[in-house]
């Protein structure tokens, strides 16, 4: 962007009364990391960015530096962060603040840095347009939301049975109301929201776009809906499963690919179930790559406990024809709406390494004519009709790392950072002595 641009932007937003810019960016987990900039010094910005220590890429949630290559090793060298300010927005419940993303740099060479959550899906989405097509993705989140409840916290509003209601049934503070007007202002596709399946669960639907807008929505919607929450004195998580009585929270991605003309290339009525070779290859690649997929679509230890029987996420390698009890369903709709519904992810994930992941996938499926096994008859969960997905978080990394292909197409640089620092979570859970542990044995033995 030029000197003048940004000159016109400053004098842009000065006159909307916008004197901040918050820049904001993902790590390895999807947590937002950022600066807030006086308007003013916007322009220098934009030529030198901001520097952050690259190890905010291998920081864990308590605030341990892992240490990953290139962080510790390497004496805690810098990132650069620079605005895209084609992301630039006014945040509606912050008055004189807008909000962009970043895009994290080496400042020595310039080049994107590649741990950078951003870049990887970059990267995905650029081999898959080597094949002609470009990635349409609609996103599914869940969420909990929480209040206090002494010194800890309790599930916001509990009471069973309130599946898909609307109003204060099951939301007496009006919580989804509020947050859709909120969210409105944003400019991130919000489109409809309602009380989920459990006590104190919610959905907010995004509309479909190409697949790093819908990963830079998602991102953005998360921080949003944890930053309203705080402000009402509340918590919301997209942990995948936060209590043993209920089940847990989805990120399902529905996924299509258009071609240069904008044409929706799964759909082919003379095909088998109305689906095109490519739509076949798509979901070939899907379950090709099930296994190391779960390591970035199911990040976390906790993410494993989701899984099972009768839940409805999914447990064994399956696909099939709008069926919920699959891994990878396909809606009945055909024509411009064909398209897969990927019900592997929880909402824990990373947005953009899972989209990345999910683009990988389909560009090996359909670069290598993968075909898919039969769909699932009838309900899931039959262990003799399709092999199971990795039952914990250290099997997925070992899929993960095994997946050449996969890994190929994310980075090696990337890859590695990430099973770095996802190895370190599991030694550090291992040491770890649990409520559940003390309940067991703290009397008996």
């Amino acid at each position: 962007m030029s000197d003048a641009s940004v000159a016109r932007t400053v004098e842009r937003l000065t006159e909307q009364g916008i004197d901040v810019v918050r820049i904001g960016y993902p790590d390895l987990i999807g947590t937002e990391r950022g600066r807030d900039i006086l308007v003013e010094r916007l322009p220098e910005v934009m030529e030198h960015g901001v520097a952050f220590c690259r190890a905010v890429y291998h920081t864990s949630p308590q605030g341990d530096v892992v240490p990953v290559a290139g962080g510790l090793d390497a004496g805690l060298p810098d990132i650069c962060v620079k605005p895209d300010l084609s992301t630039l927005v006014p945040l509606p419940w912050e008055p004189g603040v807008a909000h962009c993303l970043g895009d994290a740099h080496d400042p020595t060479t310039g080049a994107l840095c590649p741990e950078s959550p951003r870049t990887v899906l970059r990267t995905a989405a650029r081999r898959l347009g080597e094949l002609g097509l470009t990635a349409v993705i609609g996103p599914e989140l869940e969420y909990f939301l929480m209040e206090p409840d002494g010194s800890g916290w309790k599930r916001y509003d509990d009471h069973p049975g309130n599946v898909y209601v609307a109003g204060t049934k099951g939301d007496r503070g009006s919580h989804v109301l509020r947050t859709l007007r909120a969210l409105r202002g944003l400019d991130i596709g919000v489109t409809m929201g309602n009380h989920e399946f459990s006590g104190g669960q919610f959905e907010i639907n995004l509309h479909h776009s190409e697949a790093v807008s819908a990963a830079d929505r998602s991102f953005r919607f998360k921080s949003a809906i944890k930053e309203l929450a705080r402000r009402d004195g509340l918590r919301a998580t997209f942990m995948a499963k936060p209590f043993n009585d209920e089940g847990g929270s989805g990120f399902h991605a529905h996924i299509s690919c258009a071609d240069g003309e904008g044409n929706n290339r799964f759909d082919d009525p003379a095909g088998p179930y109305g689906l095109s070779q490519t739509a076949m290859y798509a979901i070939g690649g899907l379950i090709a790559h099930a296994p190391a997929l779960a390591a970035l679509l199911n990040p976390t230890i906790n993410s494993y406990k989701r899984f099972g029987p009768d839940t409805l996420a999914p447990w064994l390698i399956d696909w099939g024809l709008d069926n919920r009890s699959a891994m990878v369903r396909v809606p009945p709709e055909r024509g411009a709406g064909a398209r897969l519904e990927v019900r592997l992810g929880d909402a824990s994930a990373n947005p953009y390494l899972a989209v990345a992941a999910l683009l990988a996938a389909v560009y090996l499926g359909v670069r290598d004519r993968v075909e898919p096994p039969p769909p699932l008859e009838g309900y899931g969960y039959d262990t003799s009709k399709a092999a199971m997905l990795p039952p914990d978080l250290s099997t997925a990394l070992d899929a993960l790392e095994a997946d050449s292909g996969l890994t190929e197409v994310l980075g090696k640089e990337f890859a590695d950072a990430f099973l770095t620092y996802k190895r370190d979570e599991i030694r550090r859970f291992s040491q770890y002595v649990t409520d559940w542990e003390f309940i067991e044995y703290g009397y008996h033995l």
